[in-house]
């Protein structure tokens, strides 16, 4: 029976770290060769990890990974692999795919489609390939391409298809947001049954600054149907049998009809011959790890933090706990990501602060098993305020008070990180972010945001996901219910600043990731005083924001890669 034996490496690589990265391929290399696979796939770039930015404009650093992919090479005895790199051709940096196999590079396949949008760059930094080969592989036809390269119709996937191949192996860097998923099957299912072929559609684990790579790789027959679901959020290796055979006879198929040519330039190149020997049975069923809406949203805010908390050098973290739902969540998600012994929790009451609030910290810090340190600020706020009295005289209380409590938070936090060396995570929402409510160099002051691109809205949800995932729940009921308050000044409540939660997160969704018009925002039946209020509040923020940590991009247009504003801005849409 004609059969392909693939083999795809969901793996987790840090960029820059060359080395790591290349023990990281040849360990799961072997582990695929154990398991007699004829292919394995490993991610894009992931030999210098993705993205690795401005660090292809150094000359060493793409040396260096050339070296890698030499070493990589000489591992590959008795099996054939595909892997990413960054190639240098006449001078030009591609973004390139290593076909190697036996000890011996074959070919390197150039991504042709380059993305230049939201979090993308690559016209900044490669040049597009103009060839889509077919490799005979254990004699099977397969096309190799890269990310974007099949998110097109009259693509090299249909120039591959054309060209014989049965088989169509994609690599991905390809970055999470709610929903993505899907999103991604929807596009790979007309490319299967629209070209007749077997899709395999492997992308990266892990996390890289501001973005998460949710790995949930999967291979789909020619009738569309998932053959093969790779987990979420966590590294692996996936195997699966192709029955060529069955859906091909007992030939590889003959190439079509020559396609578009500005599409590229396909030929066939054999790598390894027909394979004779029996192979030892596949290992058990794979049982891929995946979520719910919610809770996929959660499992990628514990990877982003755990990541990026790790790949900067990190071990502890430090937290301002508030007794509020915001810093509640980041607390759950610290320690679920670090373990509770690498987080420490901070209280820090003023004179504002309700009873309850301090009471909700200590108890959400004896659920989640961290350790507590209570810092309150009556005194450095009174001495602040007598400091400033005399040029304050004669006005009234207002935000610069209220702020100062804040900022003395900030100091304080930030001295415990620069003394013991934890990293600061911040617990602001988008929602607050958005609007700018929040304070410059004190509650924004930190390392990372965890929350940063979540909706208040979406925080609550996460909040009961999380208390529904134990035995018992971690975050105290009455956090949950009480109304969201920053406690600077006597029975305050955000909605005494901002519009309620439900009606700005849904202004929010609108203006800053679907770009509607100050019209069609209307149209949704928005009161146009909140509308306006709204929109303006987010415009004039942005000098804000542009001094904020970076935060796990977990919706379809965060603030920061995907979302880039000019600071000086007058413009306004009504």
């Amino acid at each position: 029976m004609r059969t392909l034996r693939l083999a795809l490496a969901q793996i987790n690589v840090t960029v820059g770290d060359l080395d790591g990265n290349t023990d990281k391929i040849i360990d799961y290399m072997d582990r695929a060769r154990s398991l007699q696979a004829d292919l394995v796939a490993f991610p894009e770039l992931a030999v210098v990890g993705y993205p690795p930015e401005d660090l292809v404009f150094k000359p060493q650093f793409v040396n260096d990974n050339l070296e890698r992919v030499h070493q990589i090479t000489s591992a590959s005895k008795d099996i054939t692999a595909v892997f990413g790199f960054v190639d240098r051709d006449d001078g030009r940096l591609r973004n390139a795919a290593a076909v190697i196999s036996d000890g011996r590079l074959v070919d390197v396949y150039h991504k042709m489609r380059l993305p230049n949008y939201g979090v993308f760059d690559e016209k900044r930094y490669f040049e597009p390939g103009a060839r889509c080969p077919v490799y005979v592989v254990n004699g099977t036809p397969i096309g190799v391409n890269i990310c974007e390269d099949i998110w097109v119709t009259e693509g090299p996937t249909k120039v591959q298809a054309a060209a014989g191949a049965e088989v169509i192996v994609n690599i991905n860097g390809s970055p999470f947001c709610a929903g993505k998923r899907k999103d991604r099957e929807a596009v790979l299912v007309p490319l299967a049954t629209g070209n007749s072929v077997f899709v395999a559609y492997l992308n990266l684990v892990g996390g890289q600054d501001e973005l998460v790579f949710d790995g949930a790789s999967v291979v789909l027959d020619p009738s569309g149907e998932v053959t093969l679901q790779g987990s979420q959020f966590q590294e692996e290796l996936i195997v699966v049998d192709l029955d060529l055979e069955a859906e091909f006879g007992p030939k590889p198929r003959e190439p079509g009809p020559a396609t578009e040519q500005d599409i590229g330039e396909s030929k066939v190149i054999t790598v390894s011959g027909q394979r004779t020997n029996s192979r030892r049975p596949m290992p058990p069923d794979h049982h891929p790890t995946t979520y719910d809406d919610v809770g996929e949203v959660y499992a990628a805010l514990v990877l982003g933090t755990q990541d990026y908390v790790r790949k900067c050098g990190f071990q502890r973290v430090v937290i301002a706990l508030s007794g509020g739902v915001d810093s509640s969540l980041v607390a759950a998600v610290a320690v679920d990501a670090l373990g509770s012994d690498n987080v420490v929790g901070l209280a820090m009451p003023s004179r504002f602060s309700f009873e309850g609030s301090v009471l909700d910290a200590r108890a959400l810090a004896e659920n989640l098993g961290i350790e507590l340190r209570e810092l309150p600020i009556e005194e450095p706020f009174a001495a602040y305020l007598s400091e400033l009295e005399p040029h304050f005289r004669g006005t009234e209380w207002g935000i610069a008070e209220e702020n100062l409590q804040s900022r003395i938070r900030g100091n304080l936090v930030m001295g415990l990180s620069n003394k013991f060396g934890w990293l600061v995570l911040t617990t602001g929402n988008k929602s607050e972010i958005a609007t700018g409510y929040t304070t410059i160099y004190g509650d924004m002051a930190g390392g990372f945001a965890v929350i940063k691109d979540v909706p208040k809205t979406l925080v609550y949800k996460l909040s009961r996901y999380r208390n529904e995932l134990g035995t018992t729940p971690v975050i105290p009921e009455n956090v949950l219910t009480k109304p969201p308050s920053a406690e600077l000044r006597p029975n305050q409540k955000d909605e005494d600043s901002l519009p309620p939660y439900d009606v700005l997160d849904a202004i929010l969704k609108a203006y800053v990731e679907e770009d509607k018009t100050f019209g069609e925002i209307l149209d949704l039946g928005f009161d146009e005083a909140t509308l306006k209020r709204a929109i303006s509040l987010v415009d004039q923020s942005e000098y804000k924001r542009r001094q904020s940590p970076p935060g796990i991009k977990i919706t379809p247009r965060n603030f920061g890669r995907d979302r880039r504003m000019p600071i000086a801005n007058r413009y306004r849409p009504f």
